[in-house]
This record gives C-alpha cells, structure tokens and sequence, in this order.
C-alpha cells in the first residue's frame, strides 16, 4: 500500500518494470520445478540425485559450461543409449547440413557469384539466381535432381548402423582431425556447438528472407 507514483513517466517505467519481473519469476519458478523434478533440489544439486538416467550422458559429447548437460524437452529422461546414439547421429548429420546451408547463404553476398552458366541449355547464368529462398524457384529440376542424387549417395555409400564408424559421424574425411586424443575430443565438440549455433543461424536467415 505504498505511495502512488505521481510523475507519469517513472509511474509507467515502474509498471513495465514489473510486468518484465514478473514474466521472470514465472520462468524461474517453472526452471525450479524442473530442477528439483531431475535433481531432487530447488537450487539444483546435482550430487544429490546420483541416480537420474540423465548422468548416463553427462560425459557425452556436447555436453559444455555453462549449461551442461541440458533436455529441457526430456527426450534423453530414460537413460536410453540407443535413442541418444540415434539423436546424436541425427545432430551431427543435421549440424554440418545447416553450416554448409548459412556458408552458401552468405557466400555470394560477400564474393560473388561464379562465371558462367548454370544451365546453358536454359540460358540461366550463374548470376542470375537470386541469393536465399528465391533461388529454389530458380533452379532447374534437373539440378535439384542433381542435389538429392548426391544426397541419397551420401546416406547409402557407407553403413550407417549403429556401432560403426559412420554412425559417429565419421566418414573418413580427416582434414581438421588430429592425432592427439584431447585436441580431437575439443575438435569434435567444437563441431557440434558451430553445428548447434549453425542451425539456428540458418532458420533465423530463413525467417529474416
């Protein structure tokens, strides 16, 4: 029952003020309620809840400060080895995708575009398909043939099951590896945050196209 704010504009910062804090708070205290639900703690202890399925992949791959292991949709809460094998194999696929898709987003912008045809029998030059999602209208059907006949040799040129190389992402193309065991688990790790960080790059130019 405090004092009304008479000056207009600190009475309208104040009530915006808590509109935004209160919009916080009912963040925080849902974040709570799922972290006492994982943890058995409030403030989140992991010590105190040695038998959550979720430590059985606290050490995988993509597990990085500040946030750590992090399910906020709860897709790994069974502790299932194989749908996690399957949903990394899926985000190492999906990752390298979208960082060759921003790549070619802003490529042409910064070098150019090729010399040349694309399509002589169409008369269609290289410059003249449009940068972004203009371009899909642009390409003939037999270069989008082009593109899924390379993607189909990529899925069905090497087994892909699990347990196998491949499976794990690696394909043999060893250019960026290293020998030493630390360097290529940071190397790795790496890969999968510019993939994590690439996939939202690339639908945020999709949205802004």
């Amino acid at each position: 029952t405090g004092k009304s704010i008479e000056d207009p504009a600190k009475r309208t910062r104040g009530l915006n003020s808590e509109i935004a804090n209160g919009r916080l708070a009912m963040m925080a205290f849902t974040g709570m309620f799922f972290q006492d639900a994982f943890t058995g703690s409030a403030w989140g202890d992991w010590a105190l809840f040695t038998n959550s399925p979720l430590r059985a992949f606290e050490n995988e791959l993509g597990v990085q400060d500040p946030v750590g292991f992090w399910d906020p949709a709860g897709f790994a809460a069974d502790g299932n080895q194989a749908n996690f094998a399957r949903r990394r194999q899926t985000e190492i696929k999906h990752g390298r995708i979208a960082q060759l898709a921003a790549m070619g987003y802003i490529t042409p912008e910064i070098t150019g575009k090729l010399p040349g045809y694309l399509s002589p029998s169409a008369g269609l030059k290289f410059a003249d398909v449009p940068n972004g999602l203009a371009a899909i209208s642009k390409v003939p059907a037999a270069g989008w043939g082009q593109i899924l006949a390379y993607m189909a040799f990529c899925e069905v040129s090497q087994d892909q099951s699990p347990g196998t190389a491949a499976s794990k992402g690696d394909f043999g193309f060893k250019v960026l590896t290293s020998s030493d065991p630390a360097a290529k688990q940071k190397k790795l790790a790496a890969e999968i945050a510019n993939g994590r960080l690439a996939m939202m790059a690339i639908i945020g130019m999709f949205f802004q196209d």
